[in-house]
């Protein structure tokens, strides 16, 4: 998939491309918002007005310009002077979304400016009728055929220009897009590595190949210009290929050479700290990011699902209500909203909401997912599976709707499809020990025992967050009859809760003391066993075993029977676990098992 190392840049890019030439360090800051400034200007004349937007406020990061500083307009070529009228007139309609209207006025125009936005018209054109088709007939979750009529006229003529090197750096863009759309996904890749060599500055160009990277190998064999922008790029591919640690330490980089301002490095930190699921850290960089920029609407959607798992209701009630204020027709306020409604067990309207989001963009991957989620709360599992594979399609690399599937084949009680889509989720996710647990669940019904163990084990070495991989290993191992090792596990298990600074109540504890009550008193080490008699008698579920095995361990006490030699070598529970130390006070539990916001 690699593209050529070395891309010549294409006729008529000349005239810009000096001015746009970019080298790899960031030893000049004001030559970089230079750079910033003109191709910000660039791409909005093009109606791209993402890219502009994210070039101005990177640019807004860096120290004012003065006068003299400010980069010159970019030179005017014959053809443009030519087109000039056309051009005025059609990006006028272009503007209030008259695409056909647009390219009507623009057919026959010769410039690269012009061109592009002919071109750029026409894809628009078909994207809507497709949007509005696939709105109107089928709903959200039906699967429809509907697609972009423009795009196979529109690859034939760009690749005519692209053959004949016609094409400049937007143009390259266009190309790729048209070619992602058609699903020509390798094609796509080589024209967008070509466009970000021509073009460097062009931050679309980078997005659109980002979408199109699944893993960290196919990272390694492209052949990426030599220009401070890679390091962007890497940040954002790292943070969507869950390699968090590489992420963070480039916006570190980032920030220290200048970019401290940007506030799109800051919010790329909180969503990587999301993604790793460091709550406080990110909702602390969220709240500080709304002081910064309190109108921002980005990225808002992923601070309302932490939000959401602190279950911290009046703050997820206020930024629905300020979000709205905002612009209540965004997608973000719309899956806002929709976690609004779910913290209130409203799942109906919650689902309603991701509905909204989703006519507003199809594409939304968010809200495929959390729809999904809802679908499922309201047992509703083909409609939960329709949304969680419309997630994937969208982006093949959210490992939550991976995981969503695996959780509604479970419901279904299909072990070999759960194993297929939790195994997807892992692979996405090598470190989660939730989609570790769930995989030794699926191996365990399949009565794949070893495999099972090796889940578990592994959960619980990546750090277990739910503290349940230690327990079902250490039943397995019971099942197993392996009584010293399922001893091991229980005794690890309750250290670990103990250890924690906060007392909390969890399911197993009594399960975990009567196992190793009735293992130490095989083992005739009656002290051992008492203390986790007496550990028994504090839970209702086993107050009675506890007694009656408190009583025979006095009986045999009474009789003098000593500890045989032929049993395993003791254990010895922490200190903490006296018998006079029981816990006094009790919270309830962090289920997390179904938040995978």
């Amino acid at each position: 998939m690699a593209a050529s190392s070395s891309v010549v840049p294409v006729a008529g890019a000349a005239a810009v491309a000096p001015v746009l030439s970019t080298n790899g360090d960031f030893s000049d800051l004001r030559e970089i918002k230079k750079q910033l400034l003109l191709i910000a200007s660039l791409t909005r004349e093009r109606g791209l007005l993402h890219s502009s937007k994210w070039s101005a406020e990177l640019a807004f990061s860096l120290p004012a310009l003065s006068l003299a500083e400010l980069p010159p307009p970019p030179p005017v070529t014959e053809e443009d002077a030519q087109d000039m009228d056309a051009y005025t007139l059609a990006k006028a309609y272009f503007d209030v979304k008259e695409y056909d209207r647009a390219a009507h006025f623009l057919h026959g125009c010769n410039s690269k400016k012009a061109y592009f936005l002919y071109m750029y018209s026409r894809y628009l054109s078909g994207e809507k009728k497709k949007d509005d088709e696939t709105v109107d007939s089928l709903g959200p979750l039906e699967k429809g055929q509907v697609k972009n009529e423009a795009l196979r006229e529109l690859r034939v003529e760009l690749s005519k220009k692209h053959q004949a090197r016609e094409l400049d750096g937007f143009g390259l863009y266009l190309y790729g897009v048209v070619l992602r759309k058609l699903d020509l996904v390798k094609e796509a890749i080589d024209v967008f590595v070509e466009a970000t060599h021509v073009l460097p500055l062009h931050w679309g160009a980078w997005l659109e190949l980002c979408n199109l990277i699944t893993d960290k190998e196919m990272l390694k064999f492209l052949s990426l210009p030599d220009t401070w922008m890679k390091e962007f790029f890497l940040a954002h591919i790292y943070t969507e290929l869950q390699l968090i640690e590489e992420a963070l330490q480039k916006y570190q980089n980032l920030i220290d050479v200048g970019f401290s301002k940007s506030s799109y490095i800051v919010s790329q930190i909180a969503v990587a700290y999301h993604n790793i699921r460091d709550i406080d850290k990110a909702l602390s960089i969220f709240n500080e990011l709304r002081k910064q920029d309190p109108y921002r609407i980005e990225n808002m959607d992923t601070f309302s699902n932490l939000l959401y798992v602190r279950s911290m209701k009046s703050e997820l009630s206020y930024l629905a209500h300020n979000l709205c204020e905002i612009d209540k027709y965004r997608v973000e306020t719309c899956c806002v909203i929709g976690n609004y409604y779910s913290l209130r067990s409203q799942h109906e309207k919650a689902a309603l909401y991701f509905q909204r989001a989703l006519k507003l963009n199809p594409r939304y991957l968010g809200a495929w997912t959390l729809m999904g989620h809802e679908y499922m709360e309201m047992k509703n599992t083909s409609a939960a599976i329709q949304a969680y594979r419309h997630a994937i399609e969208v982006n093949k690399r959210d490992y939550r709707a991976w995981y969503g599937l695996g959780q509604t084949y479970e419901i279904l009680k299909m072990p070999f499809y759960c194993l297929y889509y939790y195994r997807r989720a892992h692979q996405l996710r090598p470190n989660d020990s939730r989609m570790l647990v769930a995989l030794g669940e699926c191996y365990e019904k399949l009565n794949q025992l070893v495999e099972a163990k090796k889940c578990y084990w592994r959960a619980y070495a990546v750090g277990d967050v739910e503290k349940m991989a230690l327990v079902k290993l250490a039943k397995l191992h019971e099942q197993l009859t392996e009584s010293e090792q399922a001893a091991q596990c229980y005794i690890k298990y309750i250290q670990d809760i103990y250890s924690c600074g906060e007392i909390v109540e969890h399911l197993e504890e009594s399960t975990a003391f009567r196992y190793l009550a009735q293992y130490y008193f095989k083992c005739k080490l009656w002290d051992e066993a008492s203390t986790c008699a007496q550990k028994c008698c504090a839970f209702n579920d086993t107050r009675e075993e506890g007694k009656a095995l408190l009583r025979q361990i006095l009986q045999l006490r009474n009789q003098g029977e000593t500890p045989t030699t032929e049993m395993p070598a003791p254990f010895f529970l922490p200190a903490s676990l006296s018998a006079n130390n029981t816990p006094t006070r009790r919270v309830s539990p962090l289920n997390l098992s179904s938040v995978t916001p």
